[in-house]
């Protein structure tokens, strides 16, 4: 049996990215945000499909589309919610179906629970770290019950096989990853490069489908929270490039530095 706030959390990411769907679905328009990240209706129904969820709980919430929330008054909180309504509308306007809801709960700016949905192939990844288990269901028709559990298979980290894998963005790869890359080779290590959008090069570590992910690049809390959760619950780190700590959250600044999972 799973806690009361996982399982809300699971049905706040499953019934968003049903929501998500009915736009995709469409000849849907993508405005700009002040970032010049793209912004669709999917993003906005999806946030308040979660909203909906999560602000019942009486934790506070950090998301992506909700109005940002003063560090003075976030400081004070010891636990809250951390998401992405929809992680990777680059790909979700690209149409390749490498988008995801991603929904975590942090306490003292560690991950206690993560859950990330993705809508085209229905897939769940799910995790609570105080047991240090994760999880990975294939859904049919969104459908979820409270045995979700016990439905899952849980995920481990594994043994590397010969060939390094090393995930790297749809939409991201640079110069320091590639670097990166070339210093595994000079290692006497064989690569493989796998590509993938949005939280799904977390999802692809976890359940041992890739050996490592640097992240040379921009992220937000919101964008890594709920992997970090998935991940270290199966046995990786998540941890900063250049200290070797793990990301912490709820930040005065929520954007990342640099990070390898492995």
């Amino acid at each position: 049996m799973i806690s009361n706030l996982l399982y809300t959390a699971i049905e706040a990411t499953v019934k968003a990215g049903v929501e998500i769907l009915t736009v995709y679905d469409t000849d849907f328009q993508v405005e700009v945000k002040s970032d010049e990240s793209p912004l669709t209706q999917a993003d906005k129904k999806a946030n308040t499909i979660i909203n909906s969820y999560l602000l019942p709980t009486q934790i506070p919430v950090i998301s992506e589309e909700n109005d940002m929330i003063s560090f003075e008054t976030r400081k004070t909180w010891d636990t809250c919610w951390i998401v992405d309504p929809l992680d990777g509308t680059k790909e979700f306007v690209k149409r390749n179906g490498e988008f995801t809801v991603n929904i975590a709960l942090v306490k003292d700016g560690k991950p206690l629970l993560g859950v990330i949905y993705v809508p085209v192939s229905q897939t769940l990844y799910f995790s609570n770290n105080e047991d240090a288990k994760a999880y990975k269901l294939e859904l049919t028709d969104h459908a979820i019950s409270k045995e979700v559990a016990n439905q899952a298979t849980e995920l481990s980290a594994k043994l590397q096989n010969s060939v390094t894998r090393v995930v790297g963005s749809r939409s991201h790869m640079n110069e320091e990853t590639s670097s990166f890359i070339e210093s595994l080779k000079k290692e006497g290590k064989e690569t493989d490069i796998v590509a993938a959008g949005s939280s799904l090069k977390f999802c692809l570590v976890a359940e041992g489908k890739a050996d490592v992910y640097p992240r040379f690049a921009p992220t937000m809390e919101w964008d890594t929270a709920a992997g970090q959760s998935i991940c270290e619950a199966a046995g990786f780190n998540v941890n900063i490039k250049n200290t070797n700590e793990p990301l912490r959250y709820n930040k005065e600044n929520l954007l990342n530095p640099h990070f390898i999972v492995s």
